[in-house]
């Protein structure tokens, strides 16, 4: 089942949050279209830093082979292994450009496909926002270690120090 991160722009002047309907909703795994259309699915989607590191990728890589007479067979794999990483990054990069742009990243959601995965998030969301939180819920505090550490401390699966393995 798909996996989605789901994204918060930062909010407008005249707003205190930004606005759920502007939320993104990013789908986790291999991008086809960004394997197929690399350059073009960068640029409808607005990675214009990522779109520039493809072409420097590319450009370096194609100069390369050519001053070393590689074969087309190797030129050809090269540009195959370049759109392949590009097919499994997309989301990685498109997730980067979004956290460089002020965007929150608010957490994850499985779903069947986007729209059921936007209704699980919404409907979770608006009970978190609903309820006040108890006052019986525990909070954790992290464990602070006062002191070097003992000879008795244990650490695995030993029963007690100096005992037998």
């Amino acid at each position: 089942m798909p996996t989605y991160t789901v994204h918060a722009p930062p909010p407008k002047a005249a707003e205190a949050k930004s606005d759920p309907q502007r939320f993104v909703f990013i789908r986790d795994g291999f991008h086809f279209w960004a394997f197929l259309f690399g350059p073009l699915w960068l640029m409808v989607h607005r990675l214009w830093l990522a779109f520039a590191g493809y072409l420097g990728v590319v450009i370096v890589a194609g100069v390369t082979l050519r001053l070393i007479d590689a074969p087309r067979l190797v030129q050809a794999a090269a540009a195959f292994l370049i759109a392949l990483l590009v097919g499994f990054e997309a989301t990685s990069l498109w997730r980067w450009t979004l956290t460089r742009c002020g965007w929150r990243a608010l957490g994850f959601v499985v779903g069947d496909d986007q729209e059921s995965a936007e209704h699980r998030f919404f409907g979770e969301w608006a009970k978190r926002l609903s309820s006040p939180p108890a006052a019986s819920e525990t909070t954790y505090a992290t464990p602070v270690r006062r002191g070097p550490p003992s000879g008795s401390d244990v650490i695995g699966l030993f029963p007690e120090p100096g005992g037998s393995p």
